[in-house]
């Protein structure tokens, strides 16, 4: 079967940011309001922008993003089966203290939808990885169009950034869509009994993961990140 991959697209309309609003999020290390705006003129999904003001930020630095593509089973319900929620905690406090933006992507099942993501554990559950199962139903290993990230950090006036990522993708699509990159600082390992394969599957598909942090089976943060 062909491995379908999304590329990194020009797209010609800028998009647009809506009103801002302040939202207190009780997991940020600072406790003060983070902005959220809304964009006009992406893909018509209601991706969203979080600014922290932080606590401690340095102006030297570029702004400090993470990319996180939304997930229902582990950012709400805590889902063992992958380390979404984990990242996204971690992403929300180091941006609460430094200051810096969370681009929430709505691309669930790296962009297949909650009901074939959904399909694709049924798979899992006989042994398929996270990867063999977006294939075997006919859909894309990765949908994810991070360009759409791209858009919404040039309509905030930002274009060089570090970035809080272990997957080489977001680097690539960022930089093919006009976005510097001073610095890409990799997340932590997130293992359990449960979430070990997928995160071999993940190691396995170029991500920046250390292969003896998930043998180990704890967390762990990788050296000068």
């Amino acid at each position: 079967m062909t491995h379908l991959k999304p590329i990194a697209r020009p797209e010609t309309a800028a998009a647009e940011c809506r009103p801002r609003t302040p939202v207190t999020i009780p997991l940020g290390a600072s406790g003060e309001p983070a902005d959220f705006v809304g964009f006009d003129g992406l893909d018509g999904l209601e991706h969203i922008a979080i600014r922290f003001a932080g606590r401690n930020p340095d102006p030297k630095n570029p702004v400090l993003v993470r990319l996180h593509s939304e997930c229902l089973t582990g950012d709400i319900f805590s889902s063992n089966r992958c380390d979404c929620g984990e990242q996204l905690h971690e992403a929300i406090g180091l941006l609460s203290e430094e200051g810096g933006i969370l681009l929430y992507l709505r691309q669930e099942g790296r962009g297949i939808g909650l009901y074939a993501k959904l399909d694709a554990y049924r798979l899992q559950d006989q042994g398929i990885d996270t990867y063999e199962a977006n294939r075997w139903l006919n859909l894309p290993e990765d949908a994810r169009n991070y360009t759409i990230g791209a858009r919404m950090l040039q309509a905030l006036g930002v274009t060089r950034i570090r970035l809080l990522t272990n997957n080489p993708d977001k680097v690539a699509q960022l930089e093919a869509a006009g976005i510097e990159i001073a610095e890409v600082r990799r997340t932590g390992v997130y293992v359990s009994d449960a979430n070990r394969a997928y995160l071999q599957a993940k190691a396995r598909h170029r991500h920046t993961i250390d292969p003896l942090a998930i043998l180990a089976g704890a967390a762990a943060n990788p050296p000068g990140g």
